[in-house]
């Protein structure tokens, strides 16, 4: 099962008792925020869970799989995650 926005401010909102509405806007503020720092290239740190980070990569060959025909892959930028070793060691103990 995959974890959704809805999902998220519905929990917030049992956990804190904000109004859905509120809580809505908590996580949006949130993500807008994580969003902005990666798109301006900063890496992004939560302690006890993980860090985003912002790595280029160079223009590479490529082929269509289509026409077999090589072509030019521009170079682009990727976020990475690594999650913390606390988050590790967590889910490991779970399973």
């Amino acid at each position: 099962m995959t974890l959704t926005k809805a999902e998220i401010v519905k929990n917030l909102h049992a956990q804190t008792g904000f109004s859905k509405e509120r809580c809505t806007e908590l996580v949006e503020s949130v993500f807008e925020l994580m969003k902005q720092e990666l798109e301006n290239g900063n890496d992004m740190l939560i302690s006890g869970f993980g860090k985003w980070s912002v790595k280029g990569k160079n223009p590479r060959k490529g082929r269509n799989p289509q026409t077999g025909s090589e072509l030019m892959l521009d170079g682009r930028r990727v976020v990475t995650f690594k999650c913390s070793r606390k988050l590790k060691e967590s889910v490991n103990a779970a399973s």
